[in-house]
């Protein structure tokens, strides 16, 4: 806990989007807009990654183009939507990168490199999509002068809304934490674990990350507090905080069944660090590579796991009986990013087609128990990874090929993230706003709006 306080003694209270540190203004809220407000996060998602689980699932793909640099030309493939989010009325491309860099749409399609420079990592990504605010590389809710900024859950706590933050991937990782702490080091795991668990009004903190369940969903000899610290895991379990712990698929069901489940609950999966990205399984190599041509879903499932999905629809429980003034959540499919560093086509099959499943499900939610003129919801992701592209890719773009049910024919040009626009779809009351933002034209994608964009026009409705 003192690790923690130090911290909020030294960067103090966060200030209000858009303004310089310390400025003390305050916007009321506009009386009109969305009563809710969900985001949900492919960590690591390009227009690619979107259709190579619609071809896997459904032999049809949405985005795809082929660029040749040298003619100057661009064929766009005809395109047969797939997902739920492909037929929403608002899809456009943002910009990802971080303070003191930019995206040239000319350059980044002159030339095949250009993509692979000076792209964002997810916390500065991800500080930028729950504050409005750019930083630099490894900041967590952080202005570039190191002073906090507010984010999207605390604007909700001050308006009476419920609020929470879920992920595939360990709850005090860059995206979730950058949506509710202030922390000038991603990797500050333990750090940001006691502020998210301590210092904040949050009703919802679901994520991996569990001391004492390996990749497998197997209890281990010794924890591994890499996630969280002994003593803040030793507070959860004595319940000295005040978040109700819940572990196996069954507590996450009942969540979602109960007519008055608990206001704030932590949900940390009997498993390490992701839900079924880490597993081990056939279609890994002795040392964790994957198994060229492996199909997805080779590897049996951790089964002692919710889904994300099954994640999502719990958290929704939890936050429409915390308030009736509405919410906000923020949900991230966070091991797209993990696989595609690995340039593992087969599990980010998988872990998109997870990602799909939570969209699915907050669409279901909206329309049984709130509607979609009360509620905004926005897919998109913090950046690309791995720069996937067709088969033959470099010095030209070639699209992704393939069939349902198998393997599409792709290449990979980096084991890191890119500077490329990525996808984003929304629905709802204000989805339009993010639509006059997109006043940027790139060569290939069409309009596109700048991640800061997507927290600042929740701002404009909610105040600061």
């Amino acid at each position: 806990m003192a690790a923690a306080s130090a911290l909020a003694l030294t960067i103090g209270a966060p200030t209000a989007v858009g303004l310089e540190p310390g400025t003390a203004e305050h916007v009321a809220p506009l009386g009109f807009g969305p009563k809710n407000v969900i985001h949900l996060i492919s960590d690591g998602m390009g227009y690619n990654h979107v259709d190579v689980a619609s071809l896997w699932e459904h032999g049809t793909t949405a985005h795809q183009v082929r660029v040749d640099p040298d003619s100057g030309t661009t064929e766009h493939l005809p395109a047969t939507p797939a997902q739920v989010y492909e037929d929403w009325p608002v899809q456009l491309g943002m910009s990802t990168y971080h303070d003191g860099h930019s995206y040239e749409a000319d350059r980044a399609w002159a030339g095949f490199d250009y993509p692979s420079e000076d792209f964002t990592d997810s916390s500065a990504a991800g500080t930028a999509l729950a504050t409005g605010v750019r930083t630099y590389n490894g900041a967590i809710g952080l202005a570039p002068d190191r002073g906090p900024v507010k984010n999207l859950t605390e604007r909700a706590q001050e308006l009476g809304k419920a609020s929470g933050v879920v992920s595939s991937v360990p709850f005090s990782h860059a995206t979730p934490a950058a949506y509710v702490a202030h922390n000038p080091d991603r990797n500050d795991y333990h750090g940001i674990a006691k502020e998210m668990l301590f210092e904040h009004d949050i009703n919802v903190v679901f994520g991996p990350g569990h001391p004492d369940f390996d990749e497998d969903g197997q209890r281990r000899d010794e924890p591994d507090h890499r996630y969280v610290d002994e003593w803040t895991w030793g507070a959860v379990q004595r319940g000295a905080t005040a978040f109700d712990l819940v572990e196996t698929p069954e507590e996450f069901a009942a969540l979602a069944q109960s007519s008055n489940p608990p206001r704030h609950v932590l949900g940390v999966p009997q498993v390490a660090a992701t839900l079924q990205y880490d597993r081990g399984g056939p279609d890994r190599t002795p040392d964790g590579r994957p198994v060229p041509g492996a199909l997805p879903y080779t590897a049996p499932p951790v089964e002692n796991v919710p889904t994300l999905a099954d994640m999502t629809t719990s958290a929704l429980a939890v936050l429409e009986n915390a308030s009736d003034e509405g919410l906000f959540l923020m949900i991230e499919g966070g091991a797209v990013d993990w696989a595609s560093h690995d340039n593992d086509t087969a599990r980010v099959i998988e872990e998109q087609i997870d990602f799909n499943r939570a969209v699915e499900a907050v669409v279901d939610w909206v329309e049984e128990s709130s509607s979609w003129h009360e509620t905004l919801v926005v897919v998109t992701a913090d950046h690309e990874t791995g720069y996937l592209a067709g088969p033959g890719a470099d010095p030209t773009w070639t699209p992704v090929i393939g069939s349902a049910g198998q393997l599409p024919h792709v290449s990979w040009h980096s084991g890191n993230h890119t500077n490329a626009l990525v996808p984003l779809f929304a629905k709802g009351p204000g989805a339009s706003r993010l639509e006059q933002h997109a006043d940027n034209i790139d060569p290939v994608r069409g309009r596109y709006l700048n991640n800061t964009d997507v927290a600042k026009v929740v701002f404009d409705f909610w105040g600061r």
